[in-house]
Order: structure tokens, then C-alpha cells, then sequence
């Protein structure tokens, strides 16, 4: 079986927080897509999360 990943940047607010909606539209949006979320990273604070995904190729 092989994969394609994508990796989407979810960007914090001014404030630095992250608003959940916006979160789950993003992920709502890959889901509808095929992709499967495999993992969210968090490199820092003040630093946008990163969203891992892998579907079929």
C-alpha cells in the first residue's frame, strides 16, 4: 500500500491562541477531502500547529 501525506499550517490568533473553530473547519475540510489526520505538532508557542494527513495514493 502507498501513501501521499499532506502537512496543512493552522495559524494562531494575534494573541497567540489557537480558536477552535477554526481548527475543526480545517480538519473537517481535509476529512471531507480522504485524509486522515495522523498527527498535530506543536513546534512552539506562538508558532502555528502543523496537521499531518496520509490517504491511499
Amino acid at each position: 500500500m502507498r501513501w501521499q501525506y499532506q502537512v496543512i499550517e493552522v495559524k494562531p490568533s494575534l494573541m497567540g491562541a489557537f480558536k477552535q473553530e477554526v481548527l475543526q473547519e480545517a480538519l473537517v475540510r481535509q476529512g471531507q477531502l480522504g485524509w486522515e489526520l495522523v498527527q498535530i505538532v506543536s513546534p512552539g508557542p506562538m508558532m502555528a500547529l502543523l496537521a499531518v494527513f496520509k490517504r491511499e495514493a
